[in-house]
């Protein structure tokens, strides 16, 4: 056990005896909150590294042999949001970076226009960390190869709500084969505890670009998800099916 982790079972176990006998709690200077919180932030941003490591060696499914590189994640290591989406694409396997082509220009206006917060300020990473060939949809077994890198992400993370992008993201996140991101849509989805709105992949709203009554109907839907997300993250409203 290194010294870092064993720090930390100290001050669980200070927690622990000290808290509330039926409340379970215990009551901290705003500087040792701060300091807590500081605390797990560096955590989690080095667990996330070393799976980030783990991820580029990664060679458990045939999407390996056509990477340039792999695409893990980017973002706030203490988000509340995470958006999850499909796979990389061909500029997103240059760069190394998801959601950074024509979609992830589609989901940067959302983020910042829509929910009014920076990029960074979110987590942004995509079921599958290698690109599909001619940016197919994800095969069963390569999503089950790398399904367990995102679950890691999600469990380090411990977002306040996911986001998913299309019917990939759904189908894994929520155990649903044949996903259809119209039927799921509109309603809250849970990740283990964590609720999960469904919307549209923002490549599908680019691919409406030359019929304007389509586009602006799908906007308008992922406008509606995008404010129940907001409600939710600012305490509003639960997260109510």
């Amino acid at each position: 056990m290194d010294q870092f982790q064993a720090i930390i079972n100290d001050v669980c176990e200070l927690v622990r005896r000290h808290a509330h006998p039926r409340r379970n709690t215990i009551a901290v200077s705003q500087e040792v909150a701060a300091l807590l919180d500081a605390i797990k932030t560096s955590d989690t941003a080095s667990r996330l590294d070393d799976l980030s490591k783990q991820v580029a060696g990664c060679t458990k499914c045939e999407l390996s042999k056509g990477r340039t590189q792999t695409v893990f994640g980017t973002g706030n290591t203490r988000a509340e949001l995470v958006f999850v989406g499909e796979g990389p694409g061909a500029e997103e396997d240059r760069q190394g970076i998801p959601f950074v082509g024509d979609a992830g220009q589609m989901l940067t206006s959302i983020i910042e226009r829509g929910i009014k917060v920076k990029r960074e300020d979110v987590y942004i990473c995509n079921v599958v960390k290698c690109r599909p060939p001619g940016n197919r949809n994800p095969k069963p077994d390569e999503m089950a190869a790398c399904e367990p890198y995102l679950f890691q992400q999600l469990e380090l993370i411990r977002p306040k709500v996911i986001c998913a992008l299309g019917a990939t993201a759904a189908s894994c996140l929520l155990r649903l084969p044949e996903a259809r991101v119209g039927q799921l849509r509109g309603k809250w989805h849970w990740y283990k505890d964590i609720p999960v709105r469904v919307t549209y992949h923002p490549s599908y709203l680019v691919r409406q670009k030359n019929e304007p009554d389509k586009l602006q109907d799908a906007k308008a839907k992922v406008w509606a998800d995008i404010r129940a997300v907001i409600r939710v993250l600012n305490g509003e409203e639960p997260p109510e099916p």
